[in-house]
């Protein structure tokens, strides 16, 4: 089922911190941070009134827009929303907006600059998640490289900075190759499907993508083209080294954004899997090796760390790897548990780094060795990154433990190495994250700065109580997320088990029953 929509509001969704950025340019230096918070809280509660007017019961895309922008080669700018993506936008709104509060103090030069391109980053985010259009996707997903490049070497707190946000950018530039040509493969493969004639019968429409008929080698070749891609920005190992490198020299806000946000892994949920589906079923035990390998890798690194930010990349790493174990069980309880620790990524891993960044900017670094017996001169802080430790872990009572179950379930009723490896992971996460609370914040005072610290103050106390009463919300009451894409759920897995795109023969879709 397919709605459209008569007012603009995925479209204002987008433009909206677009115009914020613009505005910010033009105004007064004084006026930036207010203006940023403004904009930024406006783009909250309009992101809300999406999810107040989405119909949870439809599985399709909702609430549609469509304006023509390339006639010629029918590329358009197309706008929907989903069950599977209709959270992402307040919580990266929220994300948004926690981070202009965390770094309301901490920005000494060029504010303006800064606060534009986090608003601006903020808009191309939203369109990510809600582009329609495979170019129309790309173009926002090449759009998010020029903000994260200045945010990183212009305001990052190593002495490599500019080379790491380099790094960050050839990464993501080399991983845009594959995504393209895939897209185009599908514009031209849809072409001789419907005539055979370039530019009338190209479309990069993905919902008309999504109904044209793929041959299996075909398929074959844009799975695999498509999974490289995303699998550099999730990111996947052996793609990975970009993430610990861009987290320890840049601004602590632009590293809760990374490590909060997978735009990687959203990719392969809705452009890898759907526009592929006979491919993907049969070559989902990729799928599952490449999150395996991940989630112990990262895992068994972490537990080597001696730094907070670093940990945590690895952390956020890691739990990549989890959630792509969930999406290779292509039944519900992995799909649903997948999104579900997705949208956990939003809050616990910013939380986090965002806790780390105040630790950096009292203490002058997040290294252990200059930590321990924090909580006695910051209670309050100790208590909520305790709490978003724990939720990563996936303690009961809190997000971690729905997700983190779902995500077990489903891999055991696919196959039980999955299982095995998932609990193991979840085991390795455990000591580490553990360890390093033990280390970092209980215990014996190790430096006078630590006794002289000052503990949260309101600002950064009232910015963390929004996750963290998210974290124990949807820990007690899971069902209020998961019925929001229960039915986005059941269609994508129906489309896997469509019989009219399997045209390498019948049996695949007995395999997916299997799963």
């Amino acid at each position: 089922m397919i709605t459209e929509n008569s007012f603009p509001f995925l479209s204002l969704v987008t433009v909206l911190p677009l115009l914020g950025a613009l505005l910010i340019g033009v105004c007064q230096p004084r006026r930036a941070k207010p203006i940023a918070l403004v904009m930024a809280i406006v783009e909250l509660l309009l992101t809300l009134l999406v999810l107040n007017r989405f119909d949870a019961h439809s599985g399709g895309f909702q609430l549609l827009e469509h304006y023509a922008w390339m006639p010629s080669l029918h590329i358009s700018f197309i706008f929907g929303v989903d069950g599977m993506s209709v959270l992402f936008l307040p919580l990266s709104a929220l994300l948004t907006l926690v981070t202009v509060l965390a770094c309301w103090n901490s920005i000494q030069h060029l504010g303006r600059l800064h606060f534009a391109l986090l608003l601006a980053l903020e808009g191309i985010t939203m369109g990510v998640f809600l582009a329609l259009d495979t170019l129309f996707f790309f173009l926002f997903w090449e759009l998010t490289l020029p903000p994260i490049f200045f945010l990183a070497g212009l305001w990052g707190m190593g002495p490599k900075r500019r080379g790491a946000a380099m790094k960050y950018t050839l990464f993501m530039l080399f991983g845009s190759v594959p995504l393209f040509f895939a897209f185009v493969i599908l514009a031209i493969n849809h072409a001789n499907q419907y005539g055979g004639n370039i530019p009338e019968n190209l479309t990069f429409n993905l919902i008309t993508l999504m109904d044209t008929q793929v041959p299996y080698h075909l398929q074959t070749i844009v799975f695999l083209l498509l999974l490289s891609g995303f699998a550099i920005k999730a990111p996947l190992v052996p793609f990975h080294t970009w993430l610990p490198t861009t987290t320890m020299e840049a601004p602590t806000q632009l590293s809760a954004i990374l490590t909060g946000l997978k735009l990687g892994v959203f990719g392969i949920l809705r452009y890898t899997m759907q526009l592929t589906p006979a491919a993907a079923v049969e070559l989902s035990w990729i799928l599952g090796i490449l999150g395996a390998i991940t989630l112990i890798y990262a895992a068994l690194i972490a537990l080597q760390q001696t730094n907070l930010r670093r940990l945590l990349a690895y952390a956020s790493i890691s739990h990549v790897g989890l959630v792509i174990i969930g999406i290779s069980t292509l039944n519900s309880q992995g799909i649903q548990g997948a999104i579900f620790q997705l949208i956990n990524f939003s809050l616990m891993s910013s939380a986090l780094m965002l806790i780390t960044g105040f630790i950096q900017y009292r203490l002058g670094s997040s290294e252990l060795v200059h930590l321990g017996g924090l909580a006695k001169s910051m209670p309050k802080l100790t208590s909520f990154f305790l709490l978003f430790t724990v939720a990563s872990i996936g303690m009961p009572g809190t997000s971690g433990f729905p997700a983190e179950l779902l995500l077990i379930i489903g891999a055991m009723n696919a196959h039980p190495s999955l299982a095995i490896t998932a609990v193991v992971g979840a085991i390795f996460t455990a000591a580490y994250s553990l360890s390093v609370f033990r280390q970092a914040f209980l215990g014996p005072v190790k430096q006078d700065s630590v006794l002289q610290a000052r503990d949260l103050n309101k600002r950064e106390l009232g910015l963390l109580c929004l996750p963290a009463l998210l974290v124990l919300f949807w820990g007690i009451f899971p069902n209020t997320l998961l019925k929001l894409n229960k039915s986005a759920t059941d269609v994508w897995l129906n489309r896997m088990a469509t019989p009219a795109f399997f045209v390498k023969n019948d049996n695949l879709g007995v395999k997916l029953n299997d799963h």
